[in-house]
Parts: C-alpha cells; structure tokens; sequence
C-alpha cells in the first residue's frame, strides 16, 4: 500500500511533467518571436531579454491560447493540451483539498497515487505531442538501444 512519501513523491514527478510541458511551449514561443523579430540574423540583446521575460510570465494556458497567434498550428493536439491544462491545474489548485483525509488511510492514499498517475499521464500525452511537433520523438529516444544515459552537469 502507497505511504505518504509514495504521494508526496508522485505529485513531485507529476508536477515536473507539467512544467516540462510548460517550458517546451516556451521554448517554442520563444523560438517563434525570435525569429518574427529577426533576433537570429540581428541580436538584439534588450528585446531579446523582454520577450523572454514576457514568455517566462505567461501561465499554461496563456502559452497555449498564444501559440496560436505564432502560426504554428496545434489544433492536432488542441484536445491533449487543454486535457493537460486542466489536470494541470487541479493538480496545483484542489488536489489535495479534493483528497483531503484520504491521505490518512491505506484506502486513502491509493486512490490519491491513481489520481495522481492519471494527472500524470494526462501531462505526459500533451508533452509527448509537443516534442513531437517539435521533431523529438521521446518514445523513440526512450526505447532506442543506443539510448546513453544522460547526467546533469554543473554550471
């Protein structure tokens, strides 16, 4: 039966999945604006740094309503990404207020790790789909056999 840490760490996995959603629709919109303003063949460091910042403030569902002004189209996946947006935010917003006490039983706890795996699983469709349309397909990567192990190396 699921522990409590077993939640907790699960709702950490689930919350990294939205926020790898979330950065790779900036990075897209970022790329976008970039190139609508020419930043690639004239840097220009201050604007630059102002559509970054811009970028960085928007919510998910402001990054998702806005790549359609970019003119990529998403409407292939539309339906993954708004089902992505409202796990989403029940998973930041009433996940464990909608749980409450169960998080005192064995009961409990497995319906919250169900929840939370079907949170996730939600966040990782639309992601998939992302870096698709962005020409990474993560499940060829993950089940290529000569798949490396990746290490994070410091700054």
């Amino acid at each position: 039966m699921p522990t409590l840490d077993d939640i907790y760490m699960k709702f950490g996995a689930t919350a990294e999945a939205a926020q790898l959603l979330e950065t790779q629709l900036g990075t897209m919109m970022l790329l976008s604006r970039g190139a609508e303003h020419g930043l690639f063949f004239e840097p220009n460091a201050k604007l630059a740094s102002d559509l970054y910042n811009t970028i960085n403030r928007r919510t998910l569902g402001q990054l998702i309503r806005d790549m359609g002004t970019t003119g990529q189209s998403l409407d292939v996946i539309e339906t993954l990404l708004l089902s992505a947006l409202q796990a989403r935010n029940r998973l930041f917003h009433s996940f464990y207020r909608q749980h409450n006490f169960r998080r005192n039983s064995e009961e409990g706890r497995a319906l919250m790790l169900s929840d939370l795996q079907s949170i996730h699983d939600a966040l990782l469709r639309a992601y998939k789909a992302i870096m698709l349309l962005s020409g990474v397909d993560l499940d060829a990567l993950a089940n290529s056999e000569h798949n490396a192990p990746t290490r994070h190396v410091g700054i």
